[in-house]
């Protein structure tokens, strides 16, 4: 049964790849993301889960806002987790690390942060248990090394491009570490340093809280390492994370923390290329589209590429 609704949870992230694809380069990042809502919300209603979306669109009147419906059966009973375009300014530029994601947890299983951002570090299963969210950029890219046998020197850190991490880059300079610069597309990076042979072995940084939990699905899948606190920008933030019952807004937050239980299935299709996805790339007739899915019980990671022929089947497009 997994087996099946993980290939299902690919084909939703097909679809919105597909459909939003289309809007590479051209500017208009509103188009791109209504663009892949439109397909996933059409995709998502025949996979068979009894689904209930605990984050996804914002705007209240998607069918893939929180709380809504999905899927087309009375069992699993499942809660969902999507992102029909993460990084939808780097498909509208034509830069990497835009990617449609979807994720599966037990019911009750995703954290629903009150803050839209967080303070992240992640990694991959050789170094899990060896990072401190709390500990200097020195003392964790020590403990890193360490645990994948290689020097400082030798890592590659990804952080997200912004005026707020310029301390922390000048820290992580100091050991000697490589850095990745992203423009965008925090969740694509930190999935990299989980697998073999992709260039990246930590991210660090802030970014948004419910891309850190996506990151979490996957990362619990494969056996990586995640830790977050909540990032809180301003008093109206203060004020939602004090009416959630959250005592500390330093409160440090493992992968069980965000993702509760022991089900959890992951899926990603590539939009424009990235560190483990290729983008969709069109041919005569159709396209190529290159996909990660990622099951909790296994700990298997599959990458898919499949050819779509868009006069055979509905192509969301």
């Amino acid at each position: 049964m997994e087996r099946n609704l993980a290939l299902e949870l690919v084909r939703v992230t097909e679809a919105a790849a597909l459909a939003s694809s289309r809007w590479m380069g051209k500017g208009n990042s509103l188009d791109a993301d209504r663009a892949a809502c439109e397909a996933m919300a059409i995709a998502i209603k025949s996979v068979k889960i009894k689904g209930t979306i605990i984050f996804g669109e914002r705007n209240p009147n998607s069918e893939l806002s929180k709380g809504k419906p999905v899927g087309s059966a009375e069992r699993p009973e499942v809660d969902v987790a999507l992102d029909p375009l993460e990084s939808i300014d780097s498909v509208a530029m034509g830069r990497p690390n835009a990617i449609s994601i979807i994720a599966v947890a037990d019911k009750g299983g995703f954290f629903d942060s009150p803050v839209q951002y967080m303070n992240k570090i992640a990694v991959g299963p050789e170094a899990a248990g060896r990072i401190d969210i709390n500990a200097s950029p020195l003392e964790n890219l020590v403990n890193i090394a360490d645990a994948k046998r290689t020097y400082v020197e030798d890592l590659t850190v990804c952080v997200l491009d912004r005026a707020r991490h310029g301390e922390l880059v000048e820290k992580i300079r100091s050991t000697g570490a490589r850095i990745q610069l992203i423009d965008d597309g925090d969740v694509a990076a930190a999935i990299a340093a989980a697998i073999p042979g992709s260039g990246i072995d930590a991210l660090m940084g802030v970014g948004g809280a419910k891309e850190g939990v996506l990151t979490c699905a996957a990362l619990k899948c494969v056996g990586g390492d995640f830790q977050g606190q909540l990032h809180v920008g301003n008093e109206e933030e203060a004020a939602a994370l004090r009416k959630s019952g959250i005592a500390r807004k330093n409160q440090v937050y493992g992968i069980d923390d965000l993702i509760r239980g022991e089900k959890a299935m992951f899926a990603a299709t590539g939009v424009t290329k990235s560190d483990i996805l290729q983008g969709v790339q069109y041919r005569h007739g159709g396209a190529v589209t290159h996909s990660v899915v990622m099951r909790r019980r296994s700990g298997t990671i599959r990458f898919i590429q499949a050819n779509h022929s868009f006069d055979r089947k509905p192509h969301y497009v």
